[in-house]
């Protein structure tokens, strides 16, 4: 037997050339593949790279692509029907080991038909992927494949999947406006307002937890002495950050027994804030109300113009040029002196 071998199956041209390693399918070079093994992993592959939702559409943009060069290509043929191409169509396509097809309710006129589908080889590699649903590669071929016939886009609904426990697969066909370059930008979209969203959400996460160490570092609690509390104002205080250090120093002070707040103003932005000066004010009055004096120090040029324009008045407070003034101040408050 030499190397060329050509049969005909079921009206079908099968040859081999194995010298060249070709397999050939109605004139055409084809290629065989395992469809438990190799299709299986090919599939799985795509799967697990791009994910479900992602390989769902290639396997269906792909599969209506597909169609509709064989429908085109068949419309292009003047002296046969529509019926009499989807018959060859599907003829050929059982040839090959797609599975059996067969095409029902085939209106010309609404462009309808439902396709009747089972033991297709989509379906023969789900069942190896241990999947509970079908697949949309085959239903969005036929469909690519009578939209080259009918010269429309026709679109399908899959009615009922051999997979789930039928006796075959039943897809519903029906003119649309349904164009698969729109349902890859919309998936593109649609995964771009997922990774937005979840950045959004990581920024909000960081956010949050630079915020709470802020708080918890920038604005410290400091017992200088017996009575004696230093809280160093650093940075700048907007609404939020200003109510937390009130809400912090106040539920602190009673366990430091203190008589006197030293507020370090050293630290604050350039650029004083409202909030900044009225926080000020809040925490001197709120520490008054438990019994603490406050005594202000490290007032800056650029604070005094802002406390001096603000409707704040701070004069109510001990203030001093540095920290060291501030604490000799309520020592002899206290009656008592360094030495």
């Amino acid at each position: 037997m030499g190397s060329e071998m050509n049969y005909k199956i079921g009206g079908i041209d099968f040859g081999w050339d194995l010298d060249k390693g070709r397999f050939i399918f109605e004139g055409e070079d084809a290629v065989l593949f395992w469809i438990s093994s190799a299709m299986k992993t090919f599939f799985d592959t795509i799967e697990e790279i791009s994910g479900e939702e992602a390989s769902n559409l290639v396997f269906e943009s792909t599969g209506f692509r597909q169609g509709l060069v064989v429908g085109q290509y068949f419309e292009k043929i003047k002296e046969i029907t529509v019926a009499e191409a989807a018959d060859m169509i599907t003829s050929t396509y059982a040839s090959a080991g797609w599975g059996l097809t067969r095409i029902e309710d085939l209106n010309f006129e609404s462009k309808t038909f439902t396709a009747i589908m089972k033991d297709s080889w989509e379906h023969k590699v789900n069942v190896a992927q241990g999947k509970t649903k079908g697949g949309s590669f085959l239903p969005a071929h036929y469909a690519g494949v009578f939209s080259g016939l009918f010269g429309t886009t026709i679109w399908y609904k899959i009615k009922q999947h051999q997979l789930e426990g039928h006796e075959h697969s039943i897809i519903e066909y029906f003119p649309s406006n349904i164009k698969i370059s729109d349902n890859i930008h919309e998936l593109a979209r649609k995964k771009e307002s997922d990774q937005i969203r979840q950045l959004e959400s990581v920024v909000e996460e960081k956010t949050a937890e630079l915020k709470e160490l802020v708080n918890r570092l920038s604005s410290p609690i400091i017992p200088v002495l017996d009575g004696i509390v230093v809280v160093p104002l650093i940075g700048k205080y907007e609404e939020d950050r200003a109510e937390q250090l009130i809400i912090n120093t106040l539920n602190k002070l009673p366990s430091y027994k203190a008589g006197y707040l030293v507020l370090d103003l050293t630290g604050l932005d350039q650029e004083i804030g409202r909030h900044t000066v009225s926080l000020i004010e809040k925490i001197g009055s709120a520490a008054k109300l438990i019994g603490t004096k406050t005594i202000l120090v490290g007032i800056s040029s650029e604070l005094g113009i802002a406390i001096t324009q603000s409707s704040i008045n701070l004069s109510k407070f001990d203030c001093f040029q540095t920290l060291q003034h501030g604490i000799h101040y309520a020592i002899g408050q206290m009656g008592r002196k360094i030495i």
